[in-house]
């Protein structure tokens, strides 16, 4: 059988997680949280199964759950979206990312995507029979530099994916980047898709710069978001687009398709839950007091630490202490120092091998504490 996606296997993130787990090993790879969401949040949806909200909720989502989304969109960035015509709730910002590339993307279409990239992007903007052009950030900082970016628009160039804060490197995009892109968009048809689902964990007094404070762009961008980042529950994978009504028109088209709708009980949960809003509101504060903890145990070991302004990860340079290529390194470190970790060069189309690999700090402190002792030592 002639295979779709001949180039693509196993993620690196079940692959790392695999060996992690048949090594014993303390897993610092896969992007999930080893501590508890709020019993609150739980309680909340078992509150609403047994109150007998068990079937199918609308298809673009529960519509009080959307009016809230609206109501915090706009009060966070100053920007109104219908909730009728314009908010669309997910299973994980993954099914929301799924369903705008192709919803948006037609055979032939050329898509600029930034490497390293979150390995989603190109298999289905190639499942869609698009075409990825890739551009280079800049290394060590993960910067865009926007005259590749003007080289790289042709006639053919429908859509940009930006990711900030960005996964796998946890850079941050600043408001002149924001502007740059504005200004080599105004005047074409591109569209835009903003893969946004770390928005709120951001750190050092920085903050999150979304496309839809900018009319040009929120105007041509369909922007994604995630529960599950936000909350701590992953595993709920629950997440939501926001796009002006005929981009969200098309995106419904497929997601009626694909999932159609997702969780009441936890849609009926969020509902609630949302309106607290320090939960959302410390959550920068939270993961940069993890950050700088993870940074302090690895004070002193040969490790050099790479700039992290947003997510929940940490490059980390260990040319000082191997020449072996990332993905070498990762494996032997999992099985001898018993520490998971993801090789960045995986993000690349090239393959690009800068010596580095990525920790999550997402984790417990004393699992910090473990894994300092042990990477101190390499």
């Amino acid at each position: 059988m002639q295979s779709k996606l001949p180039d693509v296997g196993t993620t690196i993130f079940t692959t790392m997680s695999g060996l992690a787990a048949q090594e014993n090993a303390i897993n610092l790879s896969q992007g999930f949280p080893d501590f508890h969401c709020d019993p609150e949040l739980v309680e909340l949806v078992y509150h609403y199964m047994k109150k007998g909200f068990n079937q199918y909720a609308q298809s673009p989502g529960l519509p009080l759950l959307r009016e809230r989304i609206a109501n915090k969109t706009e009060k966070l960035y100053g920007t109104r979206y219908d909730p009728a015509s314009e908010i669309t709730l997910t299973a994980g910002a993954s099914e929301a990312l799924f369903c705008a590339i192709t919803a948006l993307v037609h055979p032939g279409d050329e898509v600029i995507i930034f490497d390293p990239a979150y390995d989603l992007y190109i298999p289905v903007v190639q499942l869609n029979r698009g075409i990825p052009v890739q551009i280079k950030l800049s290394f060590p900082e993960y910067s865009i530099n926007w005259g590749l970016v003007e080289k790289a628009i042709s006639s053919k160039t429908r859509l940009i994916i930006l990711n900030s804060p960005h996964n796998p490197t946890g850079a941050v995009l600043s408001a002149d980047d924001l502007h740059h892109l504005a200004e080599l968009v105004k005047k074409t048809n591109i569209l835009i898709l903003s893969d946004e689902v770390y928005e709120h964990i951001i750190f050092d007094e920085l903050q999150h710069q979304s496309v839809v404070t900018v009319p040009e762009l929120a105007e041509r961008s369909i922007a994604i978001s995630s529960f599950g980042k936000t909350y701590h529950v992953t595993g709920w994978k629950t997440g939501y687009a926001l796009a002006p009504t005929a981009l969200t028109e098309e995106l419904r088209k497929v997601h009626q398709f694909n999932a159609f709708t997702i969780n009441t009980p936890i849609q009926h949960a969020l509902a609630d839950y949302i309106l607290k809003e320090e939960k959302y509101q410390t959550l920068g504060k939270f993961y940069q007091q993890k950050r700088d903890t993870f940074l302090d145990v690895m004070s002193g070991s040969r490790f050099k630490p790479l700039p992290c302004n947003g997510t929940y990860f940490q490059m980390m340079d260990y040319s000082a202490i191997s020449d072996l290529p990332d993905t070498e390194f990762a494996v032997k470190m999992t099985k001898e120092q018993k520490i998971a970790s993801i090789p960045v060069s995986v993000f690349y189309r090239d393959r690009d091998d800068n010596k580095v690999v990525r920790f999550c700090f997402a984790k417990e402190d004393d699992t910090f504490e473990e894994a300092g002792r042990i990477l101190r030592n390499m």
